[in-house]
């Protein structure tokens, strides 16, 4: 699947995307089959806004536009499995961001980023668990991002847990890397559980060394 909603750039209240959960829908299960890539301003490649028991994205999910987020959850979804990875290539585009209801149990093979202000994983909710097989990692700096309407400048930090936010379990084999110029690699401003991390941390940019 491939989706361009045309959105200017920089416009704030405004989103497109690939597959859609709108609101009030009741979902037992979801599954993308083949890779389903955004091209636009503000285009989600996947986004809940109902409630999904299962979903599941068996092929790669890429985003080219700015705050092209890879997966956005506003409502709830109970497991979600993505079985490739999550790679983005816009200012400001978030691989996997919680911003309101919650999700109990997420695995992700690999999430990427490539774009000032694009957070890899940013978790602004309670959620459950959460696993990565094969890191995250981010290759951009400080920049504008979309966040709930608004644009607001946020640091390419591969793991943020904002105020309100609370984890309970957090797994993440293959480390949480960043490549831009003093940007730490993990941000808790709310709650992490349980934290395991193999492979580290470490900072490639200029001014952070590995943590």
């Amino acid at each position: 699947m491939f989706s361009d909603g045309g959105i200017a750039p920089g416009t704030p209240d405004r989103i497109s995307g690939g597959v859609f959960v709108v609101h009030g829908a009741f979902v037992d299960r979801v599954c993308n089959r083949g890779q389903v890539t955004t091209y636009g301003a503000n285009d989600m490649v996947l986004d809940n806004w109902g409630t999904v028991d299962h979903w599941t994205a068996e092929d790669k999910i890429t985003s080219h536009g700015p705050s092209g987020i890879g997966f956005v959850n506003f409502g709830a979804v109970n497991r979600l499995a993505v079985k490739a990875a999550i790679e983005t290539f816009g200012q400001g585009a978030r691989g996997f961001n919680v911003y309101t209801g919650t999700v109990h149990h997420a695995e992700f093979e690999r999430v990427l980023t490539h774009g000032d202000g694009a957070v890899g994983i940013q978790i602004s909710q309670p959620v459950g668990q959460i696993k990565v097989r094969r890191g995250i990692e981010t290759y951009g700096g400080t920049g504008d991002s979309l966040v709930k309407g608004v644009v607001l400048r946020l640091p390419a930090t591969a793991l943020s847990i904002k105020p309100g936010g609370v984890a309970r379990r957090v797994e993440v084999a293959g480390g949480l890397v960043t490549h831009g110029a003093d940007i730490e690699p993990l941000e808790v401003r709310g709650r992490i559980e349980a934290l395991l991390v193999e492979g580290g941390f470490a900072t490639a940019g200029e001014g952070l060394g590995t943590i």
